[in-house]
């Protein structure tokens, strides 16, 4: 009896010892059996560089009619790409054929080397890419590179044994490989042993931890080894990208000077960004066409966020892509708006904190919910604020303050708080002390379900997003028709028009813009 004991535990040692190597060797029977069905790793090797023409279609969830609602369709693009798979290296050329947020025709290169990147507008002007643009286009060729496997038996440490992983309603086998400096996770058809998926973790500034998934599919004979034909981008199981390769040719011909970047853009080059880039952000921002190319992401290079008074008790918040603004009632500060993520609204709270010593921010005030208008939300949530939304809203920023984030942690997952609440508009309200009435007015509009029309009453300041712009001249549009119906609606005259992007404008400056009835010529 007294062996039983040393023999069951060296039995359960040698057990537990031999999962792992077990788990490992299955991970790499995976890539071997992927390896074999792309052609086989002899032949992927010989591939040194493609060709690609394809059809591009671009959707975004974060800016969708109805919050929660069906993605908004973006756009269509052609696409021409020269790659050299060899020395991580390819030129896009994008021809866009942009629907939302205006319809414009779009075109421009964008040349990237391991170490600099560079874009190229219609005209043919050149300016250096930013250090965030950079990173995340190297990132996302490495993740669709047809090569990609090749890291797997180049450096057998890179690859990791993982269980399985969903990819909408399937389960399939799975193994972690690290490649280009980031981790992916390769999902694998049960059935072709092709690569079905490959996943990163990212942080969304809504949807915070989040799957954003390259999905595999239609693989074609290219110069002897199988390339996807198909490549679906989606984020959480939602399509933001499609891409249809139309033509693909193996080892094309590419000109000496196919990836020359000239002395004056390589003198402003920068290196790859590295740490928490916000690959999400860029991404999802070019396919909207609204992409502010800068590593300050937030402002230009050099820019800062200022406070511009309007009244005693008002300050609009500018500088940046898009704006807020911070009104001091009696005791306390409401702010409207949480543009971009917690960078934004940590320094728009520092700025009210300092501009109003003792007064605490205790309601935020969300136009609508938009990612480039709420983005910045749980950082307000954090301090202690009461949220107020239009309907119907209400559950998709319920759902916004409850998920992780701990790909990048922000200060409410470090530091968990309920919401005092979030507040639903159906229709009108107000919020009102001995100092100020702010009035909100859920009004119609084409640009988003829920969207509150701000009127801060005694200074007369209407804070309007997206619907009226402030940027020189305000031509008329639906938005701004929208905005005119209800100023008339609800007997706003004489006020000051504050942008949620751009400066302000004076109402009595841009009735043509405002009114339903053409202005006479």
């Amino acid at each position: 009896m007294k062996y039983l004991l040393p023999i069951t535990a060296a039995l359960f040692l040698a057990a537990s010892q031999a999962q792992p190597a077990l788990a490992q060797n299955g991970a790499n029977n995976l890539v071997k059996q992927a390896l074999a069905a792309e052609g086989g790793a002899d032949a992927l090797r010989a591939l040194k560089g493609v060709a690609i023409k394809a059809e591009a279609k671009y959707w975004g969830p974060e800016q969708s009619e109805k919050a929660g609602g069906e993605p908004r369709f973006y756009g269509d693009a052609n696409i021409t790409v020269t790659w050299d798979l060899a020395r991580g290296m390819a030129r896009t050329e994008l021809d866009r054929d942009q629907k939302y947020p205006a319809a414009e025709k779009l075109k421009y290169t964008e040349t990237v080397l391991p170490s600099m990147g560079m874009l190229t507008n219609q005209q043919g002007a050149n300016s250096a890419m930013s250090g965030v643009r950079l990173a995340t286009h190297l990132r996302e060729l490495t993740r669709a590179s047809p090569t990609l496997l090749l890291a797997a038996i180049d450096d057998p440490k890179s690859v990791g044994a993982m269980g399985p992983q969903k990819l909408g309603k399937q389960s399939l086998p799975a193994v972690s490989l690290t490649a280009g400096g980031t981790k992916f996770t390769v999902l694998f058809d049960s059935k072709t042993h092709l690569p079905a998926a490959i996943r990163t973790r990212d942080d969304d500034n809504i949807a915070g931890d989040s799957n954003y998934d390259l999905v595999l599919d239609d693989w074609k004979p290219v110069g002897g080894v199988k390339i996807a034909h198909s490549l679906t981008y989606k984020i959480n199981d939602i399509d933001v990208a499609k891409l249809t390769y139309k033509e693909v040719t193996a080892n094309p011909p590419i000109a000496t000077n196919a990836f020359d970047i000239p002395d004056a853009v390589k003198s402003a080059a920068k290196a790859p960004a590295t740490g928490n880039v916000p690959y999400q952000w860029v991404i999802r921002r070019q396919y909207l066409a609204r992409y502010a190319d800068t590593d300050a992401i937030i402002y230009p290079p050099g820019g800062s966020l200022k406070l511009v008074e309007l009244a005693p008790n008002v300050q609009h918040v500018q500088g940046a892509g898009a704006n807020n603004l911070i009104v001091a009632m009696k005791d306390h500060l409401v702010v409207f708006d949480a543009p971009y993520g917690e960078l934004q609204s940590r320094m728009v709270i520092d700025l009210a904190k300092a501009k109003y010593p003792g007064k605490p921010i205790k309601t935020l005030v969300l136009t609508h919910h938009h990612n480039d208008h709420a983005g910045g939300t749980r950082a307000f949530v954090a301090e202690g604020a009461q949220v107020i939304v239009g309907s119907p809203s209400k559950a998709y920023v319920d759902m916004m303050l409850k998920r992780p984030h701990t790909v990048v942690m922000d200060e409410l997952q470090k530091k968990p708080r309920a919401a005092k609440s979030v507040v639903e508009v159906k229709d009108q309200t107000s919020l009102k002390d001995d100092t100020e009435e702010i009035r909100l007015y859920n009004i119609p509009n084409p640009h988003a379900q829920g969207y509150l029309l701000v009127h801060v009453a005694k200074a007369n300041v209407v804070y309007v997003t997206d619907l009226v712009s402030p940027r020189g001249q305000v031509d008329r549009t639906t938005g701004t028709v929208a905005v005119g119906d209800a100023l008339k609606k609800y007997g706003i005259t004489g006020a000051t028009i504050a942008g949620g992007h751009g400066t302000i404008a004076k109402q009595s400056d841009i009735t043509p813009a405002l009114s339903a009835e053409a202005a006479p010529r």
